[in-house]
């Protein structure tokens, strides 16, 4: 993150709308992101280590794009962004489930945080040890998140103030189709 805004001051990127850079150090017993968010936040993008493991799709190269985490799924149409960003930007990515993982996201939905949610992560081995890294997956990661900063707001009704259910988004339906 810090890389991503640094680059962005260096070479004078604007984002689109309002962006906060959030660092918390207890998203692993509940607290997170909890009770840092203001209310006109409305998309939230968890960024996290995304611990390589057998029968898992995570990698320690590129960067790994959650679909959910142990509390659940994540925002449909925030993780397709960002998985559709990475593919416009070329930047190598994944998607993964982490069963058994918590993130930033989880403490601030279950605070009552009314915000899409996703979470990207960077491949590291030994978590919460002696954590290896590739450079070349903080260097995608940072790629994606100036990507994300200066990308449109996909659903218009994020970029304002919320008023009722008029325009909520749904997700495509085959029946329907």
């Amino acid at each position: 993150m810090l890389a991503a805004l640094e680059c962005m001051l260096r070479e004078e990127r604007t984002p689109t709308v309002d962006t906060w850079w959030l660092f918390t150090i207890a998203e692993e017993v509940g607290l997170g992101a909890s009770a840092v968010l203001v209310p006109d936040v409305a998309a939230m993008v968890t960024v996290d280590n995304g611990t390589t493991a057998p029968g898992q799709n995570s990698s320690e190269f590129g960067v790994t794009i959650a679909m959910a985490d142990q509390t659940g799924p994540f925002d449909w149409h925030l993780s397709r962004k960002l998985v559709q960003l990475a593919r416009d930007h070329d930047i190598p990515h994944q998607k993964d489930v982490f069963r058994y993982y918590r993130s930033d996201s989880a403490s601030a939905l279950e605070s009552g945080a009314d915000i899409r949610t996703a979470l990207v992560t960077f491949g590291v081995d030994a978590s919460h040890g002696y954590e290896r890294i590739h450079q070349s997956a903080l260097v995608d990661l940072a790629r994606l998140l100036i990507a994300y900063a200066q990308s449109e707001v996909e659903i218009g009704r994020d970029a304002r103030a919320l008023t009722g259910v008029r325009g909520f988004t749904h997700q495509p339906n085959n029946s329907t189709n």
